[in-house]
């Protein structure tokens, strides 16, 4: 375990100090200068936040807008009782520019209902029923106007088709007999108002590219519509999460070897008959038709239950989960010696969450400051996108040279756009701005997402300081726990804040920036997917790897630091130089003990993430009779199960990040320890018998009298 006699490569070994009893009490402000950057990048967060409510209008994610800017359906307004948005030609949807601009080319209202039958306005101008409920889908003004004069002014729609609503818009309701052929209404050809019969199928292009952008709403809102339906399920499963984390936490402190080997043995009976379950529905679909689809000839599908009627899907399903069993077995095989080293770290652990049981629950306190820092993002995310005002162009048929230039509506009509291009129409484009506002709007976007990073690693690193003072006032103490703080969570917590809120800015702010560099290489990627570039895509996978293993390494050095701060309240650099190397001396150490056990305590990660994922899933699927009439109808099945299943192990790894905190803080101070002291009656250890037995150590009894 211990290399004797050698010299340490990295530094100096701790020296003996008298004095020495656990974290610093008598200590100053370290990085001063960061901690006012993070005070001044707040104060400036807070003022985007108030301007992007002044400026924001969440109206337009909700509501559909016509060729005005105007909202339809919206309470309180004229349009309140006009939810749907009708197009006058579908088929100029068809644009590529309609991919561009995300609007279609055409004259676009609020309507109360969608057309429900094939008519075109000469037709319709000749029969006062039909021309009564032609004006539904008309602008103002018709009165005393003849059939052309209303076309060439663009009041009305050349023709009707009969059409459904599709979130909130009027689309040809459209539908495909047995030959393939294309229909619309029951016919396959329909006057398009302009003298002119056409096939149902040429409304196919305009139907298409104009749902392009709304495709994905549907399915958020077939999602959000198996939010309310399964709500309760989820809770309960959370809930149910929660019961079993904080189970397995008490266990652990009383049954830590016990718990363990339980927990592994439970693992791997999970993972087996997770391979067992797949392995007979693969056999099951053997004789149903069409499971032999390969996934790459299925394609996306938006409803994922399809993906388990494939048989590919279930032998995915069998060898990964294979593999991760091996894998778990080898492990335990080859480290059976260093999985009892840990167990007895585990206990220490365990011992020391005995004395300072309200970290137990520090978590949910990390949980509801991580929870206002996603909720002012995401609001101030939303408003700054829809903070923009809206913009109007031109549109038109024929050759202009005015075309898709910015207009006014309001005095459009005596315009000279309209004058050197008569059939063209001022209609509304897309939201933007000429302010300087809406020039740096992009910018403030960034900002947003920036500090989203460094608050949300502020908050965690505060959480990691404040169990590290905790659990090192544990450590440290000679007689436990007279010696240590009435309150320690408390304690740490409040020096963490009055004397170190610049260090943990510091570090938080290092790994926000790997992190946002993270997000712009991944944006380049997505921008350059169409490219064939083989070097580039070469480069850009190299540098996402190097930034996640630099991250990864950042994380390291920040947890190790945040502990070292903890105890000594030196500043942030001078803690991550001496963590790394006390690290770099014990090199062995750390591959033995400290990796060991996070491989256990993510096993029972696994191993919950694993109960709750399953329970859940024979509940929502019927295969549980107790509860076979209470299960949701969903369209998706897949979203209760996947939101459970992320909020179980979220949950799991608050409660257990609590041991791995306490494991590395025990960790690195028994390194302390022993190049502190030598066991001798002048500098005994103060670790435990248990770790004192494990390292091959002991404490000399004192010389007799």
């Amino acid at each position: 375990m211990e290399l004797e006699g050698e010299k340490p490569k990295y530094g100096e070994p701790r020296k003996y100090d008298p004095t020495f009893k656990g974290p610093i009490y008598n200590r100053g402000c370290t990085d001063i200068v960061c901690c006012i950057l993070f005070i001044i990048c707040i104060l400036g967060y807070v003022a985007v936040g108030i301007l992007a409510w002044s400026q924001g209008d969440p109206r337009k994610v909700i509501y559909p807008t016509d060729s005005r800017g105007q909202f339809c359906g919206q309470a309180g307004t004229p349009l309140e009782t006009k939810p749907l948005l009708f197009y006058f030609n579908i088929m100029k949807c068809a644009s590529p520019m309609v991919l561009l601009e995300f609007q279609c080319p055409t004259t676009q209202m609020c309507v109360e209902k969608c057309p429900d039958k094939f008519l075109t306005l000469l037709k319709a101008y000749t029969n006062k029923e039909d021309f009564k409920y032609y004006k539904n889908f008309c602008k103002e003004g018709l009165e005393g106007l003849t059939v052309t004069q209303i076309l060439s002014s663009g009041l009305c729609p050349a023709m009707l088709t009969p059409s459904k609503p599709f979130t909130r818009r009027c689309f040809p309701a459209l539908d495909q007999k047995k030959g393939g052929e294309i229909t619309v209404g029951n016919n396959s050809k329909f006057d398009d108002g302009e003298g002119n019969i056409r096939d149902a199928k040429d409304l196919v292009a305009g139907v298409k590219n104009a749902t392009v952008v709304i495709e994905a709403r549907q399915v958020v809102m077939k999602i959000f519509e198996d939010y309310t339906q399964s709500w309760y399920w989820i809770l309960i499963g959370l809930v149910i999460a929660m019961l079993i984390s904080l189970l397995f936490i008490v266990l652990l402190r009383f049954l830590a070897g016990i718990m363990v080997w339980v927990m592994i043995v439970m693992v791997i009976l999970v993972i087996g008959y997770g391979i067992f379950h797949c392995s007979m529905e693969y056999v099951s679909l053997k004789s149903e038709a069409g499971s032999n689809v390969t996934l790459k000839d299925l394609g996306f599908q938006t409803d994922f239950s399809v993906y388990l009627h494939i048989r590919q899907t279930w032998l995915a399903f069998i060898i990964i989960l294979a593999i991760v069993e091996v894998v778990i077995i080898l492990l335990l095989i080859f480290l059976r010696n260093r999985i009892l080293i840990a167990i007895a770290l585990i206990k220490e652990a365990s011992r020391a969450i005995g004395y300072v049981m309200s970290a137990l629950f520090y978590p949910l306190f990390t949980f509801a400051l991580l929870s206002i820092v996603i909720a002012y993002w995401a609001v101030t995310a939303v408003f700054l996108s829809t903070s923009n005002q809206p913009i109007y162009k031109v549109f038109n048929e024929t050759a202009c040279d005015h075309s898709r230039k910015i207009c006014e509506p309001a005095n459009f009509s005596t315009s000279s756009m309209k004058a050197e291009c008569p059939d063209s129409k001022c209609l509304f484009a897309f939201y933007g701005g000429e302010t300087v506002y809406h020039k740096y709007l992009i910018g403030l976007q960034f900002y947003n997402v920036f500090l989203f990073f460094w608050c949300a690693n502020f908050v965690t690193a505060l959480g990691q300081m404040t169990l590290a003072g905790a659990f090192a006032s544990y450590y440290w103490a000679f007689v436990k726990p007279d010696d240590m703080p009435a309150f320690p969570i408390f304690s740490s917590l409040g020096r963490s804040l009055r004397y170190h809120t610049g260090s943990l800015a510091f570090g938080s702010l290092i790994l926000s920036i790997i992190q946002i560099i993270r997000v712009l290489l991944e944006y380049i990627d997505h921008k350059l997917q169409g490219t064939q570039n083989k070097c580039t895509k070469f480069l850009l996978c190299c540098l996402k790897c190097c930034f996640w293993c630099l991250e990864k390494f950042i994380k390291f050095i920040n947890r190790n630091a945040y502990i070292m701060v903890a105890i000594y309240g030196k500043n942030f650099c001078t803690s991550a130089k001496d963590a790394f190397f006390l690290l770099m001396r014990n090199m062995i150490r750390v591959a033995v003990l400290d990796k060991v056990t996070d491989f256990l305590l993510f096993l029972g990660k696994l191993l919950i993430v694993g109960l709750v994922g399953n329970l859940l899933r024979f509940t929502v699927d019927n295969q549980v009779k107790a509860f076979e009439n209470t299960a949701p109808n969903l369209h998706y099945y897949w979203v209760p199960i996947l939101t459970v299943v992320v909020g179980s192990y979220l949950i799991a790894h608050g409660f257990f990040s609590v041991y791995a905190m306490c494991v590395d803080t025990l960790f690195l101070c028994f390194l302390e320890d022993l190049e502190r002291n030598d066991g001798s009656a002048e500098r005994p250890f103060l670790m435990s018998d248990r770790l004192l037995k494990v390292l091959n150590k002991k404490n000399k009894p004192e010389p007799a009298e």
